[in-house]
């Protein structure tokens, strides 16, 4: 005979029941009332103060200003003398103790916002059958006429220091206090001011709730738009770059491959060279051919879908004649002045100061039309200099403004250079670019190596 045996699992969590929405839902509102209203409720948390730098503050002196800073502390204080005075008038105290107990009780929670909002709130909800207690008028209740102020003010006042949540739990708690005093106590009150008190705070809290909100909305606009132009700003800069990278490489390459030719070349110039001079040459060979490699693959990597590499070789300064041609058949009036010694500088620098002058006549034309522009051109020992300068747009022709890289693609070939760059404004409105690029004696070429 077989026994059977019969295995019984427990499911997940005991075998608890899932709980409802409604449950939870009920369960995540106690969580969020217990982190803003109960949890750290007197904690110390001084008013900041309010910053001086908008639209109206910057208006003020100097040392007004240092205390404008202070501006909500002293709506705070105004307002709960306020609250204090209207306890007083309108309670019917008859000026002793009662009057010291209700305009102490007024006062002392709205002054708390200023260091412990929450527990202001707390302060405001438990004085106030305290205060309705002392008060001669019976007419208003729960809530007196001092307590009524002193809760909607301290109200208005959390709410701005906190976030809606918290005062919505505000609203909803004073609302609860009301209606169950009401019910309990309500015998031989004819008239209640719970209703009204509700309707009053709740447009004063969604007045805060609005501002806040827009406040917030604002700033996290500001913020995206910071991060989007410094987004912006790197990726006009790498598109710099790889351009700069594109046009340079066929520089380098022709360099490279000079170097790869004459390495190879150079034992048969010589009669019986020695094998250390033959190798010597073949390594020259074939590092020149690997850094070659090298570099068309890094090429690769830089290029953009829809780069083909041009046909014609890089620009130099030789061609800036042809340069100034076409941009005065654009309709800007350009001379070109040269001074110093001429000579032929490195391709890299010749290719460079040929960017950098189309540059800024392109932006001369676009920014300016219709001005008159110069370029002079430095041959000195140390580098070249250019001063690209043009004058106040005529106002004939409406300016088309461009992307903004211009200026930006400038700088990075100077820097490449270890050169220098200033651009900046004229005093009679047009605009001046000047650059200085360095090129160090011993790469200038000279008789021998020509």
């Amino acid at each position: 005979m077989t026994e059977t045996t019969q295995t019984h699992t427990t499911p997940p969590g005991g075998g608890a029941q899932p709980r409802s929405p409604e449950f939870r839902l009920a369960l995540d509102a106690l969580r969020s009332l217990r982190q803003d209203l109960i949890h750290d409720a007197f904690a110390y948390r001084p008013l900041p103060r309010m910053r001086v730098d908008g639209p109206l503050t910057r208006l003020l002196p100097q040392r007004l200003r240092e205390y404008a800073g202070w501006t909500p502390h002293v709506l705070v204080v105004v307002a709960a003398l306020l609250s204090m005075s209207i306890a007083a008038m309108a309670d019917g105290s008859d000026g002793g103790f009662d009057e010291l107990v209700t305009t102490a009780l007024v006062l002392c929670p709205v002054l708390l916002t200023l260091v412990r909002p929450v527990g202001a709130f707390w302060l405001s909800l438990a004085a106030t059958p305290v205060t309705a207690v002392f008060a001669s008028f019976w007419s208003d209740w729960p809530w007196s006429t001092g307590s009524f102020a002193c809760h909607l003010v301290v109200l208005t006042v959390v709410a701005m220091r906190t976030r809606p949540r918290t005062a919505a739990w505000m609203w909803a708690l004073t609302a609860a206090y009301g209606i169950v005093v009401e019910t309990v106590l309500g015998g031989g009150h004819y008239a209640s001011n719970t209703a009204p008190l509700l309707v009053v705070s709740a447009m004063a809290l969604l007045a805060v709730t609005v501002f806040q909100v827009r406040s917030t909305a604002k700033q996290e606009v500001t913020a995206q738009q910071t991060v989007t132009a410094h987004e912006r700003s790197k990726r006009t800069l790498l598109e710099e770059r790889t351009t700069i990278a594109r046009e340079l490489h066929d520089v380098v390459a022709h360099h490279m491959s000079v170097v790869a030719i004459q390495a190879e070349a150079a034992p048969y110039r010589v009669e019986n060279p020695p094998p250390e001079l033959e190798y010597a040459f073949a390594v020259i060979r074939e590092n020149a051919v690997i850094a070659l490699s090298e570099l068309r693959r890094v090429l690769g990597v830089v290029r953009a879908e829809d780069y083909e590499a041009p046909d014609a070789p890089q620009p130099t300064l030789a061609d800036l004649d042809r340069l100034l041609e076409n941009v005065r058949g654009a309709g800007l009036a350009v001379d070109k002045t040269v001074t110093g010694a001429v000579r032929e500088l490195p391709q890299g620098v010749e290719l460079s100061a040929y960017r950098i002058v189309q540059e800024a006549l392109s932006n001369s034309l676009r920014h300016a039309p219709g001005a008159a522009a110069k370029v002079e051109i430095g041959y000195v020992l140390g580098g070249l200099g250019l001063r690209i300068v043009n004058g106040p747009a005529t106002g004939l022709v409406k300016p088309s403004p461009g992307a903004g890289h211009g200026i930006t693609g400038m700088r990075e070939r100077v820097s490449m250079l270890d050169g220098e760059m200033t651009a900046a404004a004229t005093d009679d409105g047009g605009y001046e670019v000047t650059v200085f690029l360095p090129v160090p004696a011993a790469t200038a070429p000279t008789e021998d190596s020509a």
